[in-house]
């Protein structure tokens, strides 16, 4: 069931008016039970997975609490083994469901090098919806309850909720124990009719149906035609593609976490910000405390600093830095193409510590300011540069279509694509690409307000008068209802991550 779908917007206010009426006690049952029709209107026969997993990870909490108040080195061999035990059979499943195509594949590449017998490869089964997510997050449940940071959850079908909670299951946000686990058992105390809590998830989530039915719908029509034809194209329109498909990227996926931060924050649960004003980042550094928040304190926390993260050596702390972009990208899909977009995103970051005291120097030489504007325009010119040019390794189907793309925007000059019009032949008209233009512009604008005051829409909106919340917000549904449900080739298209 995808969020912008006629199914969703009768799903969810009968969800939301039934949860607002049951006694509290049983609310958590409700939303389980609205959770798993939610995840079987997919594939009902994966609701399965998603039960082994919250299954095992339930029962390792229980396992990991109980030796945990032991003592002992027999107590705390067992607790590792547990864990071990979780990670395993979860990453098992995650490996043979998203892992085990690529793995069979790359396996027989050596193989025919090696004039060796190939495996036998007829093998497919369809890639699960979220997999990546609710796995993730059930793994770092496990982790805190090891680490004392959260008390093992005795009842199973809150736990179950906690995993498989329908705003945030598909796509995330990736939740922790701390945040989401803590609301479920605090649902009987809480407070769930709260007016400003609810116009305020409300207006979250139509900001989200815009980003996502306005801006990405649209801008999907012109990057998949330039995609699909790149090698036809000149540098013009590859550069087109890549700084589309960023956007793209960006109010595709930003928009489903704001519908589900709105969702749920309308039934009075407070899920964590996932994306904050990324193209504004100065460092790829800061992109990644920007971008996918989740995801990136996920790998910091449960991968990075584990492995020693930055309190080692220099060299292990590049190493550490390198491994952890690498499992980043294999995390967003099995292709080689993810690989080096990951990649890339980890040599970023240790060519710009590498390289730190040679700026410093030519900063001090030629008495560059860095607390003006313009420094800091170069600083996230340069870095929305770098990230769109990764970008195209995360789009490209292959390695090769990425590496030919790429050679075609040095080789391939054609400025003349500017003055004639022909801009205007990349799939959208030139009306549709008009409304494109405006609605960047919005975007650009509700940005620069969060990066400025640090405050999402919502929040802002709520200090301003009431005309003035008024007309943001029916403009947005307009915008929504005319340029979206009825926009150029309308459907209700997947969401990117989905895929993850």
């Amino acid at each position: 069931m995808l969020f912008n779908s006629v199914e969703f917007l009768v799903f969810f206010p009968i969800v939301v008016l039934l949860y607002w009426v049951i006694p509290k006690k049983i609310r958590y049952i409700w939303l389980l039970a609205a959770s798993y029709y939610f995840y079987m209107s997919w594939n009902a026969q994966y609701a399965l997975l998603i039960a082994a997993s919250t299954l095992i990870t339930y029962l390792c909490g229980l396992l990991v609490d109980f030796f945990g108040k032991r003592e002992g080195r027999g107590a705390a061999v067992s607790k590792k083994l547990v864990i071990a035990v979780g990670f395993l059979s979860n990453l098992g499943i995650l490996f043979f469901y998203k892992y085990f195509d690529f793995f069979l594949e790359n396996a027989n590449r050596l193989l025919e090098h090696w004039k060796l017998q190939t495996i036998d490869s007829n093998f497919s089964v369809i890639l699960p919806v979220g997999i990546s997510f609710y796995t993730f997050q059930a793994l770092g449940y496990i982790v805190d309850v090891y680490r004392g940071e959260i008390q093992a959850e005795k009842n199973p079908l809150k736990y179950a909720l906690f995993v498989s909670f329908f705003p945030q299951l598909v796509a995330g946000p990736i939740e922790r124990s701390k945040n989401l686990l803590e609301q479920i058992r605090d649902i009987p105390e809480r407070k769930t009719l709260e007016y400003h809590r609810i116009v305020n998830g409300l207006i979250v989530m139509l900001y989200g149906f815009f980003l996502k039915m306005v801006i990405a719908d649209r801008i999907s029509i012109l990057v998949d035609y330039i995609f699909k034809r790149y090698y036809m194209l000149g540098a013009v329109e590859l550069l087109v593609g890549a700084v589309g498909f960023s956007i793209q990227i960006y109010c595709d996926f930003g928009s489903y976490s704001l519908i589900a931060i709105g969702a749920a924050q309308v039934m009075g649960f407070t899920l964590m910000e996932n994306f904050n004003t990324p193209y504004f980042a100065v460092s790829i550094k800061d992109f990644w405390r920007r971008w996918h928040i989740s995801l990136s304190t996920w790998f910091r926390d449960y991968l990075y600093i584990p492995m020693g993260g930055s309190r080692c050596g220099r060299l292990r702390k590049y190493f550490n830095v390198m491994v952890t972009f690498l499992v980043s990208g294999l995390w967003h899909g099995a292709e080689w193409s993810f690989v080096i977009w990951g990649g890339l995103h980890g040599l970023y970051q240790v060519a710009g510590d590498l390289l730190l005291p040679l700026k410093k120097k030519l900063v001090k030489l030629f008495e560059v300011k860095t607390e003006c504007a313009s420094y800091k325009l170069l600083q996230i010119f340069v870095t929305f540069v770098l990230t769109t040019f990764a970008w195209i390794f995360f789009r490209a189907d292959t390695f090769g279509q990425a590496v030919t793309y790429i050679q075609r925007i040095f080789t391939r000059a054609n400025f003349a694509v500017l003055f004639n019009g022909s801009i205007y032949e990349l799939g959208l008209e030139q009306f549709e690409a008009n409304v494109l233009v405006v609605s960047l512009m919005v975007l650009l604008l509700v940005d620069l307000v969060r990066y400025r005051k640090n405050q999402r829409l919502d929040v802002f909106l709520q200090e301003q008068n009431l005309w003035f919340r008024w007309t943001v917000c029916i403009i947005m549904f307009v915008m929504v209802w005319v340029y979206g449900v009825y926009g150029p080739v309308y459907d209700a298209s997947q969401f990117i991550y989905f895929q993850f």
